[in-house]
């Protein structure tokens, strides 16, 4: 809409205020604003933003008392005043009120003429409460185990996604997609996408140099001749890279997600489109999720004789539903925290029948991924989701391991007052050294504005404790497991659930008390953001030469149990990365290196030694 102000002398000239009709998807802007924002600003009623967010019968219902992160991302509710005329004085000229109300113009000779009429709409709001369960059902497996509200068709999240929200809501299941080869072997949203995929890819091969070095170096040799590796990773441009780096070095792959939202559409399209058997696509169900990892595995004339995960979610599903085929497997590797507790358990069990790399332990992937990453991928998640500043808000970190050291670290930097909870006294006394209050939750359960997990146990936070959260907190997880927060609990009919937007939902109480929890209690970056490539370079470079070591391994060098990485290669990881700085190593001397009793080229520290 466009208003057209003209002065007084002007006036004659022009009968009436020009206004432009807007489309029907235009006519009703839904503004987050309260009334007495809206009646300050007075913009002329009836026009709107053409990007407005969504037409009134999809925004979410007014938020309850209370303030802060939560309340901004409602709109207000109330009576908002009539948008008032727009009207510019003039020294020539005098106004007269009409006895219809309106304005006129009176010129130095007597002539009146009536002043243009401004035409008065009301701003319309979407006050009326939209309940969650009043969306329509979406039919059989698409269902998610939780009701949400009418507004939370999901518009794809800042984390670099080219997925068009105006995507049908047909299944990828039930879609019959070929790639330009002719394959079908693969399953995810929109094939279309692969071209928008490639160029994420080659954006990433940028910030992966020891990755591509790597693949440079080995492809000659392949010394992945005759692997099949069956994967279930994060699916990013990053785990494109790594997995393209695999076929080069002669693996097969076929690979499904670990997390139901941290998958890149275009990207798992971009390697569909490549050969790649993939099964993913964001937004999962969870009957979705083990029906990928099936489809991975059980394949007609394909045995996998590698594993690479993260979380043991493929390791425990082939273990359980394909014990014969889980003992033809030549070896795991395994990033994570939980997944790594899970194969620790097995070999204690004595039920671990091949040898299985402990990666998420090497120093590389301990300081880089977990450290450095969280340390800037905290930040980026919660500014995507709620729009919030850090500088004097309260917040507690469940779990001071690597995770928890770099999110405190970020927020402490930022202004905010960290507390920190723990079960381990090295841990715990490292906290305090590190200038941070150590605390049991319940005892500041009440008072901070965000929550966030970093443990990898279960039931860190529990229904007690949502219940005691005060209004609009913000509840959030970094650790891998989908477990720290107990947000099975909070789906009961009592509590009302809206999505506000992608990743995102208010759970409401009966007095109006909510509490903002982030992509459901799943891996916040990876899900609402994206993690710094240059970091997950060194994951996937030390992935790619577990996978090397375990298969080529002669018979008897591992045997069925965990092992770390060597610490060669954990400093060979760590070398390929230096160049990029232009940093320049030192050599030892053959004296110096006598006297320390090292090798020349290393490995320079012992496995017990801590960095």
């Amino acid at each position: 809409m466009s208003v057209q102000v003209v002065s007084a002398a002007a006036a004659a000239k022009v009968p009436e205020v020009e206004l432009k009709d807007l489309s029907p998807s235009e006519a009703e802007p839904q503004l987050g604003l309260s009334t007495a924002t809206v009646g300050a600003m007075s913009p002329p009623a009836g026009g709107g933003d053409p990007e407005a967010p969504a037409p009134a019968a999809e925004r979410p219902p007014a938020p309850g008392p209370g303030s802060g992160p939560a309340a901004a991302l409602s709109p207000a509710a109330g009576k908002v005043p009539q948008a008032s005329a727009m009207k510019r004085s003039d020294p020539h000229h005098q106004h007269q009120r009409h006895r219809d109300g309106g304005e006129a113009l009176v010129s130095p000779d007597g002539t009146v003429t009536e002043a243009p009429r401004t035409v008065k709409k009301q701003i319309q709001f979407a006050d009326q409460k939209q309940e969650f369960n009043k969306r329509p059902t979406k039919i059989g497996r698409r269902s998610l185990s939780r009701s949400i509200s009418q507004s939370s068709t999901d518009s794809y999240s800042s984390a670099a996604s080219y997925t068009d929200s105006s995507d049908d809501e047909t299944s990828p299941r039930d879609k019959q997609q070929k790639n330009s080869k002719g394959s079908s072997d693969f399953c995810v949203k929109n094939i279309k996408q692969a071209e928008f995929g490639r160029r994420e890819i080659e954006i990433a091969e940028q910030e992966m140099p020891a990755l591509m070095a790597l693949r440079k170096r080995a492809q000659g040799e392949k010394p992945l001749a005759g692997a099949k590796i069956v994967g279930c990773t994060h699916i990013t441009a990053q785990t494109a890279v790594l997995m393209e780096t695999l076929g080069a070095l002669g693996a097969q792959c076929r690979w499904a997600a670990c997390n139901i939202y941290s998958t890149l559409n275009e990207v798992a399209a971009a390697l569909a489109e490549s050969g790649f058997p993939v099964f993913a696509w964001k937004g999962e169900s969870e009957d979705d999720f083990w029906w990928c990892i099936d489809r991975c595995v059980n394949v007609e004339g394909w045995q996998p004789n590698m594993i690479l995960d993260d979380g043991g979610d493929l390791t425990h599903w082939i273990y359980k539903k394909y014990p014969n085929m889980f003992k033809k497997i030549k070896g795991i590797v395994e990033e994570s925290v939980t997944g790594v507790h899970r194969l620790y358990q097995l070999s204690k069990a004595g039920k671990l029948c091949v040898p299985a790399m402990n990666v998420n332990d090497s120093v590389t992937k301990q300081k880089f991924d977990n450290l450095y990453c969280c340390r800037e991928s905290i930040l980026d998640g919660l500014k995507r989701t709620t729009d919030m500043m850090f500088g004097g808000k309260q917040v507690v970190v469940c779990g001071y391991g690597e995770v928890g050291k770099g999110c405190c670290a970020a927020l402490k930097a930022m202004g905010s007052i960290v507390y920190v909870t723990e079960i381990d006294p090295i841990c715990a006394l490292q906290a305090c050294m590190d200038g941070f209050r150590l605390v049991k939750l319940n005892e500041v359960i009440r008072q901070v504005d965000i929550v966030i997990t970093c443990t990898g146990n279960k039931n860190v936070v529990t229904r007690e404790h949502l219940d005691r959260m005060k209004n609009s907190c913000i509840v959030c997880n970094m650790g891998h497991s989908n477990t720290e927060i107990d947000v099975a609990s909070l789906r009961t009919p009592e509590l009302t659930w809206e999505r506000v937007r992608s990743q995102v939902d208010h759970v409401i109480w009966p007095d109006g008390k909510r509490i903002v929890l982030l992509a459901e209690g799943r891996l916040l970056n990876l899900s609402c953001s994206t993690v710094p490539t240059f970091v997950l370079s060194i994951t996937a470079t030390t992935q790619a030469l577990a996978l090397i070591e375990l298969y080529n391994a002669p018979e008897g060098r591992y045997k069925q149990d965990v092992y770390l990485l060597p610490k060669k290669m954990d400093e060979y990881v760590a070398s390929l990365h230096l160049p990029t700085f232009d940093a320049h190593l030192t050599e030892l001397t053959d004296e110096q290196a006598k006297y320390l009793g090292l090798n020349k080229n290393g490995p320079f520290k012992p496995n017990y030694y801590r960095y």
